[in-house]
């Protein structure tokens, strides 16, 4: 998994009823895009993250403008 800063990662809900959560990559701590990730949730909370199965990258150049 590779990201740069700007990119959404976007955790998809485990369980039934359970929402995607999509938070932006404000940092990438890893080597050359590389997990692990600074990123901010919508409601402003940031956190550190090394991105498991569950999870997928929007690139940032990708998205619909």
């Amino acid at each position: 998994m590779r990201a740069h800063k700007g990119d959404h990662l976007v955790q998809h809900g485990r369980v039934v009823g359970q929402h995607d959560q999509v938070s932006e990559v404000v940092e990438v701590i890893g080597e050359e895009g590389s997990p692990p990730y600074r990123v901010r949730f919508e409601d402003g909370h940031e956190a550190i993250m090394s991105p498991g199965p569950d999870c997928q990258v929007q690139h940032h150049e990708d998205e619909p403008k």
